[in-house]
């Protein structure tokens, strides 16, 4: 015992002079500290639960997050022999042997930490978890660590082995609000703990570790395989026998289904943004950029199992949540996306329709989410499919604002800069096959020329376009993406419509970005601040290209792609995105008030007849944006300092305009309409290519055979066959001569 001690204070003396340089009073404080919290906690503590409460912007009751533990409370006795000694083999094997901390567990935790310069491994016990559940937050920090150790002996000394295992079972979550063992038994197969079988009681210890990975409603394949795992241990305990693992393993697991409701769109987005809050205020750092796939892997890890145990004190920390989710604005927002797609009628199996939409509306003045739709029609409490913020797709030509135009404008390119729209080799075509020789890059953008995008791309660099994505917190961002395809759309796994809305917000908000959440700030039940929203800035484009790329979108609406789809004085802009085949339709845009963005599509991409970015899309984003606009007073955008160029690479407005006509003129001459049932210059429309990539579950968005699941034979292969055919495009200028150097 003397050497364990010895060992313990080695160990947590490294620590200390690791990280705070030899400050020793810090530990004798946290010592101070958890000797309190455990001489003041009685066994009520441990019995009940601390309800959580979301406000919507009005400060109107919008959820409650509460647990069941306190409900279904078992005492010692009443619980199973078996599920005890189940959830000991699975978690601490040496719960009968320490006295509160497993010594070599915390060696090895604390060698990890010292290597990575933080927390990065468990080897805690049964009771170091109860410390932790019950006083501490779930961060990883070494002080959280050590004050966790001595509040874990001290719970020994004061309450013995019988009472922490009570207190643990009772305590513990197994995911869907479940609070305690009874209640998972009640939830999962609607019966008490002491009527389950051998197989049932080791799926339910199972779960605790993680209980989203090992969530029985979304994962039960996982599950299963925890389960077995745990039985697998009993049987090395000498818990079961042989034959009682095999018919343990046999036995089939139903799960109950619970009752049916209708899932409420923005309650998944705010215990979302909730719990990263929480993780926000407790000092864990969020990643977007990592060094190789080995890098991501051990992050998301360890950011899936920081979030499974804050979002899990969402239920039982008493929190007020103050959110900026407006009622009336997701009621417009739902109905809005209801009736646009009403006429589709076909569902799947669990009665979900199988057209889907998804849409996402932002406060300009704040930046903050005001309402949020992630689909229509879905009718089950198993799992809510967000697909405003938890799906993927490709964006198609809503994507070249942002990797395209924007930092074109950053680079010398202006409004009126002379473009060559043409074909050539390897790259992509434009709907309808229609070329329009030199333009302006102004009625590129508005009549979504793909290969005016594509060009101005390869002189920019693929990586520099997808750095602007990644500064703006994309998460599904890959380096694979840095391909002339990105130009069109056409990435790894795509981008959901929150990174679409918060993409266009930041040029609306001058070139700024700020974090999309929904919480304005989080606080204890008696008022004390635990996290606020202090909108935080940071710069992603300048400001001057910003405002001329807000003055480019608008012409979009006013005479491009997205014509006929204004809202009246209100001044507004956006961009459409089609995908090939029609697998998916886009709509972005904004005023100087809100930011929306809409999705239409498929669950499983495939074709719809008539999906465009102007049709069911846009169409949703009018009535929408009409709908919160009213009453509101006329507000201009911005304006740009320069809105034409004056070098000798720039064309005069006269021209840019005749050029315009000229355009429009053959496009009537080839009888290209607008309107619900026309082809959408998003959409690249090379047949062959089409056909060749119709069994792709990913959408195509260029012509020369990319596809999303392998981009490395897009664009770089193509990359001379472009430098050979886009001469009359300018090149970068030199910096002392562009605008936008002072």
């Amino acid at each position: 015992m003397k050497f364990q001690i010895f060992l313990l204070i080695l160990v947590l003396a490294g620590i200390t002079y690791y990280y705070v340089g030899g400050y020793a009073g810090k530990i004798n404080k946290l010592h101070s500290e958890a000797n309190e919290l455990v001489a003041t906690s009685t066994e009520d503590t441990f019995k009940t639960a601390q309800t959580s409460i979301a406000y919507d912007d009005n400060n109107k009751v919008m959820s409650v997050l509460k647990g069941e533990k306190d409900v279904y409370y078992l005492p010692f006795d009443e619980i199973p022999v078996e599920a005890r000694q189940a959830i000991v083999s699975i978690e601490d094997k040496k719960f009968y042997e320490h006295h509160g901390v497993d010594y070599k567990a915390i060696v090895r935790a604390a060698w990890a930490a010292v290597r990575n310069r933080r927390v990065t491994q468990g080897g805690s016990t049964i009771t170091q978890q109860l410390a932790k559940n019950i006083f501490l937050t779930p961060d990883r920090k070494w002080e959280r660590k050590v004050e966790e150790i001595y509040i874990a002996m001290d719970l020994e000394k004061k309450y013995g082995k019988k009472k922490i295992l009570e207190f643990y079972l009772n305590n513990v979550y197994f995911g869907n609000g479940y609070y305690g063992i009874q209640a998972a038994a009640q939830g999962y197969f609607g019966k008490d703990v002491v009527n389950l079988s051998t197989s049932q009681t080791a799926f339910l210890c199972g779960i605790p570790n993680a209980p989203t990975r090992y969530n029985p409603r979304t994962h039960l394949d996982n599950a299963l395989k925890r389960r077995d795992r745990v039985l697998r241990n009993m049987r090395e305990d000498g818990i079961l026998s042989q034959s009682d693992l095999d018919a343990a393993i046999a036995e089939k697991i139903t799960i109950k289904e619970p009752k049916e409701y209708y899932n409420n769109y923005q309650d998944t987005f705010l215990y979302y943004c909730a719990t990263r809050a929480l993780m926000e205020a407790d000092g864990f750092e969020f990643r977007y950029t990592f060094d190789n796939p080995a890098d991501e892997k051990a992050y998301q890890a360890q950011y899936k199992q920081a979030y499974d145990e804050y979002h899990a004190r969402l239920y039982t920390g008493g929190y007020r949540i103050y959110s900026t989710l407006n009622k009336d604005k997701q009621k417009k927002l739902q109905k809005s996306i209801n009736e646009g797609l009403s006429s589709f009628k076909e569902k799947s199996k669990d009665g979900t329709y199988q057209l889907q939409g998804a849409g996402v509306c932002i406060d300009n003045e704040t930046g903050s989410v005001v309402a949020i739709v992630g689909g229509r029609g879905q009718k089950s409490s198993v799992y809510t499919l967000n697909r405003a913020f938890q799906s993927t797709r490709q964006p198609g030509s809503t994507i070249k604002p942002l990797v395209v135009y924007t930092p074109a404008l950053e680079n010398g390119y202006t409004p009126n800069t002379v473009v060559d729209d043409h074909k050539f080799e390897g790259g992509p075509s434009n709907a309808g096959g229609t070329y329009s020789g030199k333009i302006s890059m102004r009625v590129a953008v508005e009549k979504s020329k793909n290969t005016v995008a594509w060009q101005i791309f390869d002189k920019l660099t693929p990586k520099v376009g997808i750095d602007y994505l990644r500064n703006m917190k994309f998460a599904s961002i890959e380096k694979t993406d840095e391909t002339l395809a990105a130009s069109l759309g056409g990435l790894t796994k795509g981008v959901s419509p929150l990174e679409m809305a918060k993409g266009y917000a930041t040029i609306e908000n001058d070139g700024a970005y700020r974090d999309p959440t929904c919480i304005a700030k989080i606080t204890t039940a008696d008022g004390g601040i635990v996290w606020e929203n202090d909108h935080e800035e940071s710069i992603v484009y300048q400001e001057e290209a910003a405002r001329q790329m807000t003055d480019i979108l608008q012409g979009v609406i006013t005479r491009g792609t997205g014509v006929g789809l204004g809202l009246g004085e209100m001044p507004c802009a956006g961009k459409t995105g089609t995908t090939n085949g029609s697998k998916d339709g886009w709509f972005v845009g904004y005023t100087p008030y809100y930011t929306t963005s809409i999705w239409v599509g498929y669950d499983i991409p495939r074709t719809l007849n008539g999906l465009a970015g102007a049709t069911y899309p846009g169409h949703i984003w009018q009535n929408y944006m009409k709908q919160i606009h009213q009453g509101l007073a006329v507000k201009k955008f911005e304006k740009p300092i320069k809105v034409y160029g004056k070098k000798e690479k720039d064309i005069s407005e006269d021209e840019a305009k005749k050029a315009e006509k000229e355009l429009k003129d053959k496009k009537n001459q080839d009888k290209v309409n607008i309107d619900l049932n026309r082809d959408d210059p998003d959409r690249n429309t090379n047949k062959d290519d089409q056909n060749n990539n119709n069994n792709n579950t990913n959408t195509e968005t260029n012509n020369n055979g990319d596809n999303t699941n392998n981009n490395n034979n897009s664009g770089d292969e193509n990359s001379g066959d472009n430098a050979d055919n886009n001469t009359d495009l300018p090149d970068l200028p030199p910096e002392d001569e562009r605008d936008d150097v002072e």
